[in-house]
């Protein structure tokens, strides 16, 4: 089971010391090579190329919000079929609280993505499975490619080039993620299944969404299907909730991760990147505080807006 694999002690590798070594020397890079000589470490040199090159037993798997895309994929598939008159007012003040929730805290809250299945389930009932894919490409160009992180995409986009298969792995719905991943040119995307009659969503779930050890089985039985060595594959998430999925591949990635995940990351000395705007602004002495006004704006607004429908 995924959770035994958590208790099994990991070896601190060479290789991820050696990771985080060439990332100090990339950054110093820009400085004069004096500098550069200093700071980066003899072994980077050393660092076997990663993803492998031609390693078809290797593929990479890549949690979607927060993670590939800033925000929740679904409540921006819910923004897109508001202004498409699917739903009312007043739902749309409920997905954009929730979409400030999760903006502004950075991790998902359960209670609030049960409701927002729970309504996109009952919005698109009786609708066509055809019409909902034709309308996410929309969407997808109206709110969701801006949102993509150039630093997660560069990241797929290595293992694409080393000639290995790149999966989204997430609890949106399955059709969102399957436009996301031909978009952004990945193998394909493992989500949620709803229900379908004759090619009409029934208002249901098939089984329950992907989400939390869930995702750990679609990986894994996705990877007994392909032939993969998932000591050889990788997993990207930012979520604390996807350690399952972490913890079954050879080469555990953090991204933008939240707290506990970051802190078990630290612990099993899990590789860790941030493209957060805000972090990445500090870094570099920019003030932040016009990024963070407008999260907090716009929550007040949602939260506002939600109270005036009420």
């Amino acid at each position: 089971m995924a959770a035994l694999g958590w208790l099994t002690p990991r070896r601190r590798s060479a290789t991820a010391r050696s990771v985080l070594a060439g990332e100090a020397s990339a950054e110093a890079a820009r400085k004069s090579s004096q500098e550069l000589e200093e700071l980066a470490p003899p072994e980077a040199a050393e660092e076997p190329v990663f993803p492998v090159l031609g390693d078809d037993r290797a593929a990479a798997f890549f949690d979607l919000d927060n993670t590939v895309m800033q925000g929740a994929a679904l409540f921006h598939f819910g923004r897109g079929l508001y202004k498409r008159k699917f739903f009312e007012t007043r739902d749309l003040a409920r997905f954009a609280w929730q979409q400030a929730w999760f903006r502004l805290v950075g991790v998902e809250d359960p209670e609030h993505m049960q409701e927002a299945r729970d309504s996109a389930l009952s919005i698109v009932k009786g609708h066509r499975v055809a019409e909902l894919m034709s309308i996410g490409e929309e969407i997808y160009d109206e709110y969701m490619a801006e949102r993509i992180w150039p630093g997660t995409r560069a990241l797929a986009q290595a293992h694409l080039d080393a000639g290995q298969k790149v999966w989204l792995v997430t609890a949106a719905p399955v059709e969102i993620a399957t436009v996301i991943a031909r978009r952004l040119g990945l193998t394909g995307a493992l989500g949620t299944v709803a229900e379908s009659v004759g090619g009409i969503y029934t208002g249901k779930l098939v089984g329950e969404p992907l989400h939390g050890p869930a995702k750990a089985e679609a990986v894994r039985a996705l990877a007994s299907a392909e032939g993969l060595d998932l000591s050889r594959c990788a997993a990207y998430s930012d979520s604390h909730n996807d350690i399952p999925m972490l913890s079954l591949v050879g080469h555990p990635y953090a991204i933008n991760p939240d707290a506990k995940l970051r802190r078990h990351a630290r612990d099993f000395d899990w590789r860790l990147r941030d493209y957060r705007t805000a972090r990445k602004a500090a870094k570099v002495g920019i003030p932040a505080a016009a990024g963070v006004g407008a999260v907090a704006g716009g929550t007040a607004a949602a939260i506002a807006l939600h109270r005036r429908r009420r």
